[in-house]
């Protein structure tokens, strides 16, 4: 699996690909390429953006220098067919545990992180399969959506967990029907006079399973009832 990431902050990434359990991924099965617009661009100031048409605040990026990246991009490649582009963007659909397991069985893509007030549209038109956004909300550029989705790809790769089934257990797994997960609780089993529930201290698998799923329902139904399943909308 290869993700080749078009960002004018490549320094953003290094301790984001140096740290942590994913870390294990990008030493095996994820490759993580980073390639500069400016590398591309033309003149003295290698310069990627420019004025808007029409006026407004801001900068725009232009579309050549991006459009050489990627060039550059598929030449390094060299695949029969070309790795999907994707652009961060607040057009783009919200991405969720379905489309994140859909690219972790992928061979990657091209990901492209805007900056300013975003890309001349014609860029977009031209070369950009899919775009993707965290939620309704704005961020300075796409560098965080891109490190958000190579790491939640990245730690569903066999092999990068410490528990190969520890994802199983995350929210919103079909695992666990989508729903939210439950509490969790560690030593000791007091702390500041507040105990670990007892169907946990219990010993009963049945029971702590029970408990377990009647929290994962209650938490979903108090927090994101339009996560449950028809069956237990009644909760």
């Amino acid at each position: 699996m290869r993700f080749d990431v078009v960002t004018l902050f490549p320094e953003l990434f290094a301790p984001f690909l140096a740290s942590g359990v994913t870390r294990r991924a990008y030493e095996g099965p994820v490759t993580v390429r980073l390639w500069n617009p400016r590398d591309h661009a033309e003149g003295n100031y290698r310069r990627v953006d420019d004025r808007p048409f029409g006026g407004g605040p801001g900068m725009v990026m232009m579309a050549e220098p991006m459009a050489r990246c990627l060039d550059a991009i598929r030449a390094d490649r060299a695949e029969a067919v070309p790795a999907p582009v994707v652009l961060f963007s607040p057009l783009g659909g919200k991405l969720d545990h379905a489309a994140v397991e859909g690219w972790s069985a992928s061979a990657g893509a091209v990901l492209v992180c805007g900056r300013y007030e975003g890309l001349d549209q014609r860029f977009i038109d031209a070369y950009v399969d899919r775009q993707i956004s965290l939620g309704d909300f704005v961020l300075s550029g796409g560098e965080i959506p891109a490190m958000a989705l190579i790491d939640a790809v990245a730690r569903l790769q066999p092999g990068v967990l410490n528990d190969e089934g520890s994802h199983q257990q995350d929210s919103f797994n079909p695992a666990l029907d989508g729903l939210l997960d439950c509490p969790h609780y560690t030593r000791p089993e007091t702390w500041r006079e507040q105990s670990v529930p007892a169907a946990l201290m219990s010993g009963d698998h049945a029971r702590i399973e029970r408990w377990r799923r009647e929290q994962r329902l209650a938490l979903t139904a108090a927090l994101r009832p339009d996560l449950l399943p028809a069956k237990n909308s009644g909760i």
